[in-house]
């Protein structure tokens, strides 16, 4: 007799709780079609409320001259031409759309004393066209989704944790997972199942994201329903990531803060980005930036914490407490730090996967009939290099074509047919890792795996230390089934970490396979070995399993944009 289980129908699962899920969620309502949404972590702590510094569209409210052709053109060439030109023109072209929706659900925008929606600069755009709340700007998207979602009366299961997506003969019929404090078991099926399930940036041991989110399990539930992942290798390192006090190693300093004109020093009090990018300085997109905090902690020019300086001590204090609030705010409670006098230690972090599912520009569907994925869990906008706020704008965009396509499967299918074996191998898989008595501790692996990616396949990364890294890799893995995994009164935690585990070694795997196939340096990507671009490598490469990468042919880049787009430059692109 097996574990009791809750069995729910619906006709679209929708996986993740954040910006993506939420909003393709709230898309389904809207038409009258049956949802339900499901998360590992409280809705209103899903990670789109740490992204600070707001959302990309073409409004034109500042600069008249802005157009959605010319997002598109930054966007492209900030992507140093691996983003996929149909994916970047639904996003720019829909963008607009997307702000509206938000201001239709109550988004509280900053605005201009006329009523216009206020826009500011944000690296490597070419006009003002990132409009935000404070730097507040996820938080207030992830509040005004979740109190619209209420309205439609969205159920949302929040302590519930995916461990299978279900599949028969390449069709999706649903997904199984167990609640968060109980052990109880879902059986969920579902028509069609949209995968927002973030990223895989936790698995570097200095990363923006917080201890349970972004293990790669958007990845692992993918692969293992049949889809391929895009590109994993290519992993942004946000270049301002606090490095004390430990427990919040990684927390994220706004990029507003050198929007805002803030300095970037090293401990020698040179402004050192007059090396990387004379011309943009503190103002150069997050690749060049991060590459030259790396390069000049590694040459010893950094702080003894190794890191470097980033000073706004210089401006108004009415400016630092009007535009960067949470920065204030978060240096005072977690260093007793004053921002308005003293300089703020930081360092590359990992930060966000440019990567992710492979899906189709039109509808974001996997190849898996009913599959779709979205958000940071999803690939195709952001190539080598995403420019800041794209991320935010893609969650709305994308959120409402995934919810119209789902939908559309959904109403469109004769029959849903299912498979007793893949519930039973779901089923079979959890009741394994109960069971499972090991010596080997869970936390203590992910430490490892953690060491191994920040070692082996960081900022700067070289042939032979990501061959080290997959030998090392092979080890954890083999120590991976001897855990031992002890559910205990206060719930469920560790048979999650488990699985977190697991989801995080695919990821790596994953992301050091491909990094050693890309035998180039291209935006993020540094190879200290390769330090050129090459151009035969203008193409994305595709994870199927171990051992398995593929290349894929870009689609070209329609001659109206390519006329926007400036020269990409490789100054500044120096490795060790």
């Amino acid at each position: 007799m097996h574990a009791p289980e809750n069995r729910i129908a619906t006709s679209v699962l929708v996986i993740g709780t954040g910006g993506a899920g939420l909003r393709a969620a709230i898309e389904l309502a809207e038409r009258g079609v049956d949802v339900l949404a499901v998360g590992k972590r409280p809705k209103a702590d899903a990670h789109t409320s740490l992204a600070a510094g707001g959302i990309n569209a073409a409004l034109a409210t500042m600069d008249p001259e802005d157009s959605w052709q010319q997002h598109a053109a930054d966007t492209l060439k900030e992507s140093y031409l691996l983003a996929n030109p149909e994916t970047v023109r639904i996003i720019t072209e829909g963008a607009a759309q997307g702000i509206e929706d938000l201001q239709r659900y109550g988004m509280p925008f900053a605005r201009e004393q006329d009523g216009r929606i206020s826009q500011r600069f944000f690296g490597a755009h070419t006009f003002r066209r990132t409009a935000f709340a404070g730097d507040y700007t996820g938080l207030e998207i992830q509040r005004t989704l979740i109190n619209r979602a209420a309205q439609l009366g969205v159920p949302i299961l929040d302590s519930v944790y995916i461990t299978r997506i279900l599949v028969r003969d390449n069709a999706v019929f649903g997904a199984y997972g167990f609640d968060l404090s109980d052990g109880r078991r879902y059986v969920i099926h579902a028509d069609a199942v949209i995968l927002a399930a973030g990223g895989h940036t936790r698995i570097w041991r200095r990363t923006s994201s917080r201890r349970d989110e972004n293990t790669g399990d958007a990845f692992r539930l993918a692969v293992l329903a049949g889809c391929r992942i895009r590109d994993p290798e290519l992993v942004q390192f946000h270049p301002s990531g606090l490095i004390a006090p430990e427990n919040a190693a990684g927390t994220l300093v706004s990029e507003a803060a050198r929007g805002e004109g803030g300095i970037l020093r090293n401990q020698l009090g040179e402004r050192f980005m007059a090396r990387y990018d004379p011309e943009r300085m503190e103002l150069s997109t997050r690749d060049r930036v991060s590459l030259a905090a790396y390069t000049e902690i590694k040459e010893g020019r950094g702080t003894p914490d190794g890191g470097v300086w980033l000073d706004v001590s210089h401006l108004p204090r009415e400016t630092i407490m009007k535009r960067l609030p949470r920065v204030y705010q978060t240096l005072l409670e977690l260093q007793m730090l004053d921002i308005t006098k003293e300089p703020i230690e930081i360092a590359p972090t990992a930060h966000y996967s440019m990567g992710g599912v492979w899906v189709r520009p039109e509808d974001h569907g996997t190849g898996v009939d009913g599959l779709y994925a979205i958000g940071e869990a999803a690939s195709g906008l952001h190539g080598a290099n995403r420019l800041g706020g794209n991320s935010l704008i893609e969650l709305l965009v994308f959120g409402r074509i995934v919810g119209q396509a789902a939908a559309a499967y959904s109403a469109g299918l004769e029959a849903q047919r299912r498979s007793a074996e893949a519930l039973d191998a779901a089923r079979a898989e959890v009741d394994a890792l109960l069971a499972a008595d090991g010596p080997e501790n869970v936390r203590a692996l992910q430490r490892a795996l953690r060491d191994i990616m920040t070692e082996y396949a960081g900022v700067v990364r070289d042939e032979d230390g990501l061959r080290k890294g997959l030998s090392e890799l092979d080890a954890v893995e083999a120590r991976i089934a001897d855990v031992g995994v002890h559910p205990d009164i206060a719930g469920f935690q560790d048979l999650a970490h488990a699985f977190d585990l697991k989801s995080a070694a695919l990821a790596a795997r994953a992301t050091i396979e491909t990094a050693l196939e890309r035998r180039e340096t291209r935006g993020c990507h540094n190879r200290s070995d390769y330090p050129e671009l090459d151009p035969a490598l203008q193409v994305n490469l595709v994870w199927s399993g171990p051992g398995s990468v593929q290349r894929e042919a870009i689609a070209p880049i329609p001659a109206e944009i390519a006329a926007l787009m400036r020269e990409v430059s490789t100054v500044g692109k120096l490795v060790e």
